[in-house]
């Protein structure tokens, strides 16, 4: 067994494995009563114990029953555990993450459920059966002996194939599903740079060696079947061809020759069922191993703490250069820059002058490739990124609105926020609309934000940042697209929501550089005009 397999084991709690080894007993005690009573119907042609044999099937159905009850729940609960650790770890390699909480952990399913089971069986079925045998007659309960060990040799030898097999496989769905999700994710951008049909052929060159290695996988286990098939007959025959010539000879009782003939198939089944389980639980045991190979990740080493709120704080860009993946020119490159405590600094320049990649950069949404970020002196680096998140307020040029209620939209990044504090969070962002809506702040909107308009969901995004209070605002052209009511209204709750807190806002247009204290102009990635542009 491996190390996957034992330590997978262990998750089960001792009363489930004792309980199902109790009902294996118990299913193996009902396998001899019903063969005795079948062979005395049978050999005596008498109708007296069939009310017994229906009693034992039954009595064997109720057993195999209560097993995937008690087998099945404890999947289930080992599955949530598996899955609570994994979501409460790093989220790193988010699409491959996604593949193994889903169809990997539920792959698990038959190692519980059917392997384990079938191993207790195994265990202590053919001990059972075996004994029987040697009590009516032992010449064939040696033979039956010294070839019950073949089974799971040659089960070991092509399950050893097989695990390598299915290691592969697996591999390979965790990286489709990997960058399936992550295309899925990109979509808008492959999209945009017209890469949709390069991905294409990725995406299908990747299923088609995931097709590729689960045939050859389900080869080997159907030649594993296969054989283990051929040994188990040919054992019963090694046992079935000398108890028929002692029958035709009379050196045999009718009702011995039944019961050996009728006992002998069920010590080799157990086995033989064992190696069928393996090969349908192969792919879960190879998803518990990338689990746990997670799980066992030594953690990342502490980062410095943030507190959240506090003062605003200074921000300094030193000669940040990023450079995206398959990209010849930087996104950015060399960019300095300082923003002092409470100074509004506007980034313009034209689309692609890396003035979004500046702001994700100051999120630590994005790693420079050289240069680093300073908070109040401290390289972003070193700090730990869930408190710097939690300092920031953030208000994209495309909000995403949830199918929710309003007030839970405003309350995405503070969930435990009071309605006043909703309410007076859209106030000052002059989401007044709110009110006027069929439910008002119990209106739910659709995906998307579905039900308001482009302003309005621009205005829910302001009250959002409003909620949230950290003392770094981010604003990535909040005003593109709007009317010019929408926009002023727009730009009077900015100029509230900025106040006294640091902010760098992406602008185009006069009336938002007219709230920042200060302008710098990008081109190429670069920054063109020196830092102390004021704001006309």
């Amino acid at each position: 067994m491996k190390a996957v397999e034992r330590r997978l084991l262990r998750l089960l709690p001792r009363w489930v494995v004792v309980l199902l080894g109790v009902l294996a007993v118990g299913q193996g005690v009902l396998l001899v009563v019903q063969a005795e009573l079948l062979v005395r119907a049978v050999a005596g042609l008498d109708a007296g114990p069939l009310p017994w044999l229906v009693g034992a099937v039954a009595g064997r159905a109720v057993l195999a029953w209560t097993v995937a009850l008690v087998a099945g729940g404890a999947a289930a609960r080992v599955k949530r555990g598996l899955r609570g650790a994994l979501l409460g770890g790093p989220a790193d390699g988010a699409g491959a993450r996604v593949t193994l909480l889903t169809r990997g952990l539920d792959a698990v399913d038959p190692f519980f459920t059917g392997y384990v089971p079938q191993l207790l069986a195994a265990c202590v079925v053919p001990p059972l059966v075996l004994g029987r045998l040697v009590a009516v007659d032992w010449a064939s309960a040696v033979v039956v002996a010294v070839t019950l060990p073949l089974v799971p040799v040659f089960g070991a030898l092509v399950g050893m194939r097989t695990a390598a097999l299915t290691g592969r496989q697996w591999g390979l769905l965790h990286r489709l599903g990997g960058h399936f999700r992550d295309v899925l994710a990109g979509l808008g951008t492959l999209r945009a740079f017209g890469r949709t049909g390069h991905q294409s052929v990725v995406v299908r060159e990747l299923a088609g060696e995931h097709r590729r290695a689960t045939v050859r996988a389900l080869r080997v286990a159907f030649l594993s079947s296969l054989v283990l098939e051929l040994v188990c007959a040919l054992s019963v025959a090694l046992v079935a061809v000398p108890v028929g010539l002692r029958l035709l000879d009379g050196r045999m009782a009718l009702g011995a020759g039944l019961l050996v003939l009728v006992l002998t198939p069920e010590v080799y089944l157990p086995l033989r069922a064992l190696g069928q389980r393996f090969h349908a639980s192969a792919e879960g045991v190879a998803a518990a191993e990338e689990a746990f190979a997670v799980l066992d990740a030594p953690a990342p080493p502490p980062r410095g703490g943030l507190a959240p709120g506090g003062r605003a704080p200074e921000i300094v860009l030193e000669g940040v250069t990023v450079r995206y993946p398959g990209s010849v020119e930087a996104a950015l490159e060399g960019v300095s820059l300082r923003v002092g405590p409470g100074e509004r600094v506007a980034v313009t320049g034209p689309s692609g002058a890396g003035k979004s990649t500046l702001l994700l950069v100051v999120a630590g949404l994005v790693v420079p490739d050289s240069g680093r970020v300073l908070v109040d002196g401290v390289d972003l680096a070193e700090l730990d990124v869930a408190a710097w998140r939690a300092r920031l307020g953030w208000v994209p040029q495309r909000p995403h609105l949830f199918a929710a209620s309003v007030a839970d939209n405003i309350r995405l990044g503070v969930p435990d926020a009071g309605e006043a504090r909703v309410v007076e969070a859209a106030r000052a962002a002059a989401a007044d609309f709110v009110e006027d809506l069929p439910r008002g702040y119990a209106t739910v909107l659709g995906e998307g934000g579905a039900g308001v308009s482009a302003g309005q969901r621009q205005r829910l995004a302001v009250a959002r940042a409003f909620l949230a209070g950290g003392p770094v605002m981010l604003l990535d052209e909040p005003t593109a697209r709007l009317d010019l009511h929408s926009e002023r209204v727009l730009v009077d709750a900015a100029a509230r929501l900025l106040a006294g807190r640091t902010a760098v806002l992406v602008a185009h247009r006069p009336a938002l550089l007219g709230v920042a204290d200060r302008v710098v102009r990008l081109e190429g990635g670069r920054v063109v005009e020196p830092a102390g542009t004021e704001a006309a």
